[in-house]
């Protein structure tokens, strides 16, 4: 693809973004065909959306897949002080169960490769974590990986939680969670990480980034897979989500 393609390409997912709309797939000539060209879409999102990334959800990536996408600053939320706006569809909003580790210092571009245990002593802090869920696309499940990939992978924002133990959240490879719902019973989901350990998809996105010319900074929040997959609740209604017994999240969404 070239320059005026991905520019094209980004500013209709920004838009679309920006004013909570779907859309058809992206034109087939500004339509990406690879991951060079999808990342290229999703930077070019970025230059255009004019906030700061403030957060970075990844995985463990494949042959055929990297899993990384940026959560810009008026997306992301603190849980327990207001309401939640989110990008609803139907009445209904997709959430994620997931841990954020929050980064103490900038692990920047460099020559030389990122160890584990530097990255370990970049982190702050852990704090439990809804990834909140939407595509851009009218119909997300017709389309492949490298339309969602330039899309930001389904991210439309990010809530926030209490501050929890580091040494015993690095750990939890399982963690029970509680999805309460106000005047509903409560569902319990038998939480597995998909990385296994939490924090190896941040080992990995930082030698990602670093790899792209780019990095990580401090105050960033890094997400890195959902415990439960993505279970849907509804706006106007109290919404609890238990994670074991690191802690909980209260929250409330309304559509915006």
């Amino acid at each position: 693809m070239n320059q005026a393609s991905v520019s094209h390409a980004a500013r209709i997912l920004m838009e679309r973004r920006l004013n909570g709309t779907q859309g058809d797939a992206l034109p087939e000539t500004h339509r990406p065909h690879d991951l060079d060209a999808a990342f290229a879409i999703q930077c070019g999102v970025s230059k255009w959306m004019d906030q700061a990334i403030v957060a970075w959800k990844c995985g463990m990536p494949a042959a055929d897949k990297w899993i990384v996408a940026p959560i810009y600053a008026n997306d992301v939320r603190e849980a327990n002080t207001q309401p939640c706006a989110v990008w609803a569809r139907h009445g209904q909003v997709r959430i994620e169960p997931e841990l954020a580790f929050i980064l103490a210092h900038d692990l920047p571009a460099r020559a030389a490769p990122y160890r584990p245990e530097e990255v370990d002593a970049a982190v702050a802090k852990t704090r439990l974590a809804l990834e909140l869920i939407d595509s851009r696309y009218t119909h997300a499940e017709q389309l492949n990986f490298y339309d969602h990939f330039a899309d930001g992978l389904f991210n439309q924002g990010l809530l926030l939680g209490p501050v929890v133990d580091s040494k015993i959240a690095c750990q939890t490879s399982q963690l029970a969670i509680k999805l309460t719902i106000a005047g509903h019973e409560s569902i319990a989901l038998e939480g597995q990480h998909p990385a296994g350990m939490p924090r190896l998809p941040l080992y990995w996105l930082a030698e990602f980034l670093r790899s792209k010319g780019l990095g990580l900074q401090a105050g960033q929040a890094v997400i890195t897979g959902s415990y439960a997959g993505s279970p849907t609740v509804p706006v106007g209604a109290d919404i609890q989500v238990q994670f074991g017994e690191l802690n909980l999240i209260r929250t409330h969404f309304e559509g915006k």
